[in-house]
């Protein structure tokens, strides 16, 4: 990274440690100088209003031939990854399937390394592919947290907060990032369905930025955190196909009904499980899945009946459906936001965090 003595002057004091904390691991290249010495606009990013930064889209990584690498194919490389389907890939990145096939192979041949196993379809990344994937993921999450950094030291919340959320919980994800994006327009959204331990990691490796995820295993050595509340559970219904009496009904009841419940090896189910179980009773599910919404499809049609979060936004006026109490029900571990603590951090995980704060303020 170069930067121009008159640009150091002019630069807030914390912009300059963040860029290079965050470039000297990664090779990326950056320039930063005073604003008067741009010459194309465009080929720069503001960093006030007299500091500029050009950061090159290329990243120099040693190979047997000494290339320059384009960080795109790194971006491919992630794009199959998560895809696992060359031709879904190439349409996420807006490029044909024999282009992305081409670039991935001039990787391979800058790396000196076959990363994907291939036969007539994606079969999977080979070994040394899985550990240049933990790399790429790294240089990608530096190069946008840099342009993220930039942005914020112009005052400005720019790029996608990634939010890891598992899949039943009393936290109503639209409200927050509704309130985000009216007070940041340019903020995009990523939100993944995950289980607590999914979201651990992936805030870990930096594949994620925010988690909203039980508290229960969270160390607090590595992680920022705090509570959003207890998640508490009623019996989620359609009144075309079930009718109760009340406004209560007991578990031993709810055991009896067709029930579907989210997939095994959640927390949320987990507590439900036992909620049972302290009752003395083995209710046997017609349906699971990991997937909210088929839970809900099956819910509409009056296949099941479900336990399901309050305060999750579920329990809004919803044609046809309606929720009935259970009594002492909640999920045992406090549910919370959930962040890294260790560097590289972006200026956007800090920031949505801070704001989460605001929205739900410790409890007296």
């Amino acid at each position: 990274m170069v930067v121009n003595d008159n640009a150091l002057n002019q630069m807030p004091n914390n912009a300059l440690a963040f860029f290079a904390s965050v470039l000297a691991p990664t090779g990326i290249e950056a320039v930063i100088e005073p604003i008067d010495n741009a010459f194309n606009s465009s080929d720069w990013t503001p960093v006030n209003d007299n500091a500029i930064v050009r950061v090159n889209t290329y990243l120099s990584v040693p190979s047997p031939a000494g290339a320059v690498m384009d960080i795109k194919q790194l971006k491919f490389l992630i794009a199959l990854e998560q895809t696992r389907h060359f031709g879904q890939a190439a349409a996420r990145c807006h490029i044909t399937q024999p282009t992305l096939s081409m670039r991935l192979r001039n990787l391979e041949d800058e790396l000196d390394l076959v990363l994907v196993t291939r036969g007539q379809r994606f079969e999977g990344f080979t070994e040394a592919g899985e550990r240049v994937l933990a790399w790429a993921r790294t240089l990608l999450a530096a190069h946008d947290g840099l342009f993220a950094e930039a942005a914020a030291c112009r005052g400005q919340l720019v790029g996608n907060l990634r939010m890891g959320l598992v899949p039943l919980s009393s936290f109503n994800p639209v409200s927050y990032i509704q309130g985000l994006s009216h007070r940041f327009p340019e903020l995009k959204f990523s939100l993944s369905s995950l289980s607590s331990d999914q979201i651990i990691e992936s805030l870990g490796n930096n594949q994620l930025d925010l988690g909203v995820c039980y508290l229960d295993h969270v160390n607090p050595n590595y992680f920022e955190f705090f509570e959003i509340g207890e998640t508490r559970v009623g019996l989620l219904y359609d009144t075309r196909h079930f009718h109760f009496d009340g406004n209560e009904m007991s578990w031993e009841d709810a055991a009896e009904l067709p029930l579907g419940m989210i997939s095994n090896g959640m927390h949320y189910r987990k507590s439900i499980d036992l909620s049972f179980r302290s009752r003395g009773l083995n209710p046997q599910p017609i349906l699971e899945s990991d997937s909210t919404y088929q839970l809900l499809q099956a819910i509409h049609e009056g296949f099941c009946c479900s336990i399901m979060p309050l305060d999750s936004g579920l329990e809004e006026p919803i044609e046809h459906l309606a929720f009935i109490d259970l009594p002492d029900a909640s999920v045992l571990a406090p549910l919370g936001l959930v962040m890294r603590k260790t560097e590289p951090r972006s200026a956007i995980a800090e920031k949505c965090f801070a704001e989460a704060r605001l929205l739900f303020p410790p409890k007296n």
